[in-house]
């Protein structure tokens, strides 16, 4: 197949489609980056709070008020909370242990199995459609291409995301202390950081950016109890390739797992699952270290 032919199979649109996947991977790989790069541990339950930041968003449009913006503040927050209390409650206790990293994996992915059942219990096991705000509830034609406008702000939520991690991470006194404890925390202990509070601040704020990208993708995917489970696999492929630990390297990662997601069958009709993990190999083989590295870059 020549060039010629295959230029005309990719429009704008499915480059939009595959920008806002990206945008909402991003949401939750950076958060996922920032916890292991400074706390050292692999949250496996990222994914359920993902989920969970979509079913309190869809919660508060149900049962509370039907307002989009504040179903968006409380699904953040709180997941936000939810994370705080996990990391407080059941991983501190494990930061002394010298095996502290697979008891880390072996709660996470406990917690896992826990926001599951939870939110089946609740809300069963169907699937639940949420619709975008009104600001937002329309389609913007370019040529031959036709997307929804809500697709476009959850793009720029994710570059606004970005640009205010960046600068609070590398302009702000919490900033500084990030950093610092993710180089060195037994230096950072020493020179009077409260390490343990500062961990459970970090793990919430991570646990805020899943919230946030649950919450924001309710309107563009049905919101189950499955919600969690492909996108966890999605965010450590992006954390990967972006390098763990940067946020610079999340956000490049999830824009190309995101376009590779939505122009892949395009071209490969079978197999197009293993377009993402493929990406990935040749990352790892050329850099195993990721595109980027390190807190703050």
């Amino acid at each position: 197949m020549s060039l010629t032919t295959l230029v005309p199979l990719v429009g704008i649109g499915d480059i939009v489609v595959g920008l806002s996947l990206g945008s909402r991977l991003f949401l939750i790989a950076v958060g996922l980056s920032l916890i292991f790069g400074v706390l050292g541990v692999l949250n496996f339950a990222h994914g359920g709070l993902y989920m969970l930041g979509a079913y309190f968003a869809l919660a508060v449009t149900t049962s509370l008020v039907d307002n989009f913006w504040l179903a968006v503040v409380v699904g953040a927050l709180g997941v936000g909370v939810v994370g705080a209390l996990i990391e407080f409650a059941a991983i501190r206790p494990l930061y002394g242990r010298i095996e502290s990293e697979l008891d880390q994996l072996i709660v996470t992915f406990g917690f896992v199995l826990v926001i599951h059942e939870a939110v089946r219990f609740v809300w069963g096991s169907q699937s639940y459609s949420m619709d975008p705000p009104g600001l937002f509830d329309f389609s913007v034609s370019i040529g031959a291409s036709t997307f929804g406008a809500y697709r476009l702000f959850v793009i720029g939520m994710a570059v606004a995301v970005m640009a205010g991690l960046w600068l609070f991470i590398t302009r702000t006194y919490f900033g500084s202390l990030v950093r610092g404890t993710s180089s060195d925390r037994e230096m950072a202990s020493m020179l009077g950081v409260d390490v343990p509070r500062l961990y459970t601040a970090v793990f919430f704020l991570g646990s805020v950016l899943a919230g946030l990208g649950g919450a924001l993708s309710a309107p563009l995917q049905a919101t189950s109890p499955a919600l969690g489970d492909q996108v966890i696999i999605d965010a450590f492929i992006v954390v990967v390739i972006g390098g763990l630990g940067s946020m610079t390297g999340a956000f490049v990662g999830a824009m190309i797992i995101g376009i590779l997601q939505s122009l892949g069958p395009q071209f490969i009709s079978a197999g197009s699952i293993a377009i993402p993990f493929l990406a990935m190999v040749i990352v790892l083989l050329f850099r195993p270290e990721g595109l980027f590295g390190g807190i703050g870059e």
